[in-house]
């Protein structure tokens, strides 16, 4: 009985699991964010867009100094949540917008994405909120935006902090090769709450797991298991199309201002791994190398390792990523 009674709880208890899985609609409608959220409607490409983001006075003493937090491909503003209060606390104003075509924000079927036009609507926001100077902070596909950013409007930035950042490689250039729009819309309608948590574990946590983590796979999910998924799915792989073909990677040596590169050593990500050859596949998403070489090429580069997290160290230990992080933006 004892050798079969494990395998039975388990059969009983998966579907169990996916009917508890949450539903969100396709702009996360009944996801609760850690803060006030709030909406930016705008014309982008001839036609009215919503952008949600979030502004956080500081609950410390003000220092007069704004942050924007740009979030990842399979983030968005709220995972920030850790990040937020530590930044508020120390005296920072904080926004942390959603991207046009991810979360809480629109997602057009003929829109055109760009690394350049998610930085304008970024700097449209800006503008919007009267910020003209701040520090970006980019994580993993936001550290690519950020890049973008910081080249696009040199002049705003007074500190640029990359944490994790894909783009450090050019995937296509080394052979990965690239999926059509269809492959990978078809790829992201079988999206779900298993399929994240795998990658999640294996990625972003260096095959750690708690249960803290499992707030944010929900998040996620639940995008692509409510009404409007088939929207969700086809922002998505559009994204994933911006990702592969629009490279920051030359364009590094380039940037002016005090740059901060923030590496977990145990992150593999790389975009379309699974489409590369094998051989390839465990070349790419070296991050204890890639950070290095970035640090050389970017003029004013710091390199901050932290050894044993993976791709999303913000989450996996916030009390050493925010000590960190503060003391980086006093540089």
């Amino acid at each position: 009985m004892t050798k079969w009674l494990p395998a039975l709880l388990m059969t009983v208890s998966l579907p169990l699991l996916a009917a508890q899985s949450p539903s969100y609609g396709p702009q996360l409608e009944g996801f609760q964010y850690p803060f006030p959220a709030q909406n930016f409607t705008f014309e982008s490409q001839g036609a009215p867009v919503q952008m949600g983001y979030m502004d956080i006075k500081p609950t410390g003493t003000a220092n007069g100094r704004s942050v924007v937090l740009l979030h990842g491909k399979n983030f968005c503003g709220a995972t920030w949540e850790g990040t937020i209060k530590a930044l508020t606390g120390a005296g920072y104003r904080v926004v942390a917008p959603d991207q046009i075509g991810f979360c809480r924000s629109s997602k057009p079927a003929d829109y055109k994405y760009s690394f350049e036009q998610l930085a304008q609507n970024t700097n449209a926001l800006l503008t919007q909120l009267g910020i003209d100077h701040v520090t970006v902070v980019g994580h993993s596909m936001g550290g690519m935006l950020a890049t973008r950013f910081a080249l696009m409007y040199p002049d705003q930035v007074d500190q640029l902090l990359l944490v994790n950042p894909i783009g450090l490689e050019d995937w296509k250039a080394k052979g990965v090769p690239d999926r059509s729009f269809d492959d990978w819309y078809a790829r992201e309608l079988k999206t779900s709450a298993e399929s994240i948590r795998k990658y999640q574990q294996s990625t972003y946590y260096a095959n750690e797991w708690r249960p803290e983590f499992d707030h944010w796979v929900d998040m996620q999910a639940g995008m692509f298991n409510g009404k409007g998924k088939e929207e969700v799915a086809r922002a998505s792989a559009q994204t994933y199309g911006m990702i592969f073909n629009q490279p920051v990677f030359y364009d590094f040596e380039k940037l002016k201002m005090p740059t901060v590169l923030l590496i977990g050593q145990k992150d593999n990500t790389a975009i379309a791994k699974d489409a590369a050859p094998e051989a390839l596949r465990k070349t790419l998403g070296n991050y204890p190398e890639l950070g290095k070489a970035a640090a050389k090429r970017i003029p004013q580069a710091t390199l901050v390792e932290f050894a044993g997290l993976g791709h999303a160290p913000q989450i996996q230990d916030p009390q050493q990523f925010n000590k960190v992080l503060l003391e980086s933006l006093q540089r």
